[in-house]
């Protein structure tokens, strides 16, 4: 089979593991229809979503994968059957704990960089689905006036079944590369119940239509990237060329770069939209309009309009990676805010750490979500300027609404060039070539903010100016 690869390899200029990973990949897709075929009621489904999702893993990985994703699975359940009121802390730290230990031992970013793959990607997955899970579990004890509104809507009153549990983890092969969903809501979509049941708006839509368009948007986002990566390789960044360039072509370069690099994470995700989508379970809904159309923002894992056209950083964790973000917002920001405090840059920072340990321990990894987290407070200063500015001065409101899409281009792909070339020699060289301007830039803005402190005119001279 190996040899049989190879031509199609070269072909497309992949590794054989990558075009193997990639069949599979394409496969979740006729796999998550299946499922909708598949008889024997809840039961039949667990044990196909289970059984398929090994299948294609061990295919795609070998035999050591499964191996790898028994631990912390085994793991996650046994601290909700052992130890309910702990569970979700527990899992969450060892479960990190492990990721961590698996990233050191593969180091499975050097592999990605010259073109290989290993199971590590699907792990990351896996890790927060089990995590949500058993801090859902978890939550399931306390009293519900004490819960958030996503922890009312997610907890769990009852114990997952065992094939629940498997079924979950290894549903439509999103283990592969997300999209990160709630046990709760892969129960409602197996059993037919909540936004699933039968309803006043009749049977449930047709994903057919929704299916097609992402897998146009694989097709044009796959074409993009090929064309575009051989004209701006990250080698480029330690070529003596790259270094005789000026400042703004050197700046230039950053953003392609990063602008490239973007469409191999939306060409995946696509992949993996089109397939959650066929399943079903991307559904989430209905709009309000006359007559109803429905949602699949559950199986939406990114934007790409909503992450390059970003008007603020802010804006782009609700545009990128959208349900890893969702998840990082939920199980790691929220529950870091004190009851009756505000949320501050600790809050911000935290999440960006736990985000960066996740992608791995990579130093490019760990300085591009620093960055981030300096991106966005950046960002946050330069909007509430914006939005201090009285409506007579409809210009500078526009200037400042310019500026800060310029900064965030600007920052975000400079960021960026760590987590695409990881080490820290070759992301300071980057750094260093645009003199650390994107480093530099969201530092004096965030110190600016504490001098040009934004006006808040007082509620009566507001009504009398209305």
């Amino acid at each position: 089979m190996e040899l049989a690869m190879e031509p199609m390899a070269e072909a497309i200029g992949v590794s054989v593991p990558v075009l193997r990973f990639l069949l599979c990949f394409f496969a979740t897709v006729p796999v998550s229809f299946i499922w909708r075929l598949v008889p024997g009621g809840p039961g039949g489904k667990h044990l196909y979503a289970a059984v398929s999702g090994a299948i294609l893993s061990y295919l795609s990985f070998g035999f050591s994968a499964n191996l790898l994703f028994l631990f912390p699975m085994l793991l996650g359940y046994a601290s909700m059957v052992l130890y309910r009121s702990r569970c979700g802390i527990i899992t969450f730290f060892l479960g990190f704990a492990y990721l961590i230990g698996c990233h050191v031992y593969f180091m499975s970013g050097d592999a990605w960089k010259e073109g290989g793959i290993d199971a590590t990607g699907a792990l990351m997955v896996l890790v927060l689905k089990i995590i949500s899970c058993a801090m859902n579990y978890n939550d399931g004890l306390l009293k519900e006036e004490n819960l958030r509104e996503p922890q009312k809507k997610n907890r769990l009153l009852k114990l997952p079944s065992l094939i629940e549990y498997v079924g979950y983890s290894f549903c439509c092969g999103s283990h592969f590369a997300g999209p990160v969903y709630e046990m709760k809501d892969y129960l409602e979509w197996t059993e037919k119940k909540g936004i699933w049941a039968q309803s006043e708006k009749g049977r449930s839509p047709s994903p057919y239509g929704e299916t097609l368009r992402a897998l146009a948007q694989v097709a044009f986002c796959m074409g993009l990237y090929l064309y575009l990566v051989p004209k701006f390789p990250l080698s480029r960044f330690t070529d003596p060329v790259y270094h005789e360039w000026g400042f703004w072509k050197r700046l230039g370069y950053q953003y392609m770069a990063g602008f490239t690099a973007r469409w191999k994470y939306y060409f995946i995700w696509s992949i993996s939209e089109a397939a959650i989508i066929i399943s079903g379970l991307g559904f989430s809904g209905w709009t309000d309009s006359s007559p109803p159309k429905p949602l699949w923002d559950r199986a939406k894992n990114v934007s790409i309009l909503g992450v390059e056209l970003a008007k603020t950083a802010a804006q782009i964790p609700l545009a990128w990676n959208i349900q890893v973000s969702t998840w990082l917002r939920h199980y790691v920001y929220d529950r870091l805010i004190q009851k009756g405090k505000k949320p501050g840059f600790f809050q911000l920072l935290a999440t960006q750490t736990v985000s960066a340990v996740w992608h791995g321990l990579y130093p490019g990894y760990i300085i591009f979500f620093v960055q981030s987290a300096l991106m966005i407070a950046g960002s946050r200063a330069i909007y509430r300027w914006q939005q201090s500015v009285p409506p007579n001065m409809a210009l500078l409101k526009k200037l400042l609404a310019f500026l800060n899409f310029a900064y965030t281009i600007l920052v975000l792909n400079y960021s960026s060039v760590g987590f695409m070339v990881l080490s820290l020699h070759e992301t300071l060289i980057a750094y260093g070539s645009v003199y650390f301007t994107g480093t530099i830039l969201p530092i004096v803005v965030i110190l600016l903010s504490y001098v040009i402190k934004p006006a808040r005119p007082s509620r009566s001279k507001a009504r009398k100016e209305q």
